[in-house]
């Protein structure tokens, strides 16, 4: 899966990295800290990550927050979060990739 919008190797920064890394990790609260930060939120790399981590991860929380109520939601939550590491360490290796449905959603919204 790639991302339509290519960004050359050479404009991915280490820190762009890090904070699309932390990005899927702790999301939403990082995606929401990243909005207020003047210098990271216009990055290409990183807006194209932290817009699909805070949709991805405000649908994971309802869909959590509703299964535990049927006393699965422990275990939708630990598997959540081990996609979420394996999205962040893709991040981390520079790569922009899709995400079915989020990134579709996203871009029609014309946040990405």
């Amino acid at each position: 899966m790639t991302y339509d919008q290519q960004i050359p190797p050479e404009e991915i920064s280490s820190d762009d990295k890090l904070w699309a890394l932390l990005a899927y990790i702790f999301t939403p609260i990082v995606p929401v800290i990243i909005l207020f930060l003047e210098d990271k939120k216009d990055r290409p790399f990183i807006k194209a990550h932290n817009v699909q981590a805070l949709a991805i991860g405000v649908v994971a929380w309802a869909i959590n927050i509703i299964l535990s109520f049927f006393l699965i939601g422990i275990c939708t939550s630990f598997l959540t979060l081990a996609v979420f590491i394996y999205l962040g360490i893709k991040a981390y290796q520079g790569q922009v990739f899709e995400i079915p449905y989020v990134t579709a959603f996203v871009k029609n919204q014309g946040w990405a």
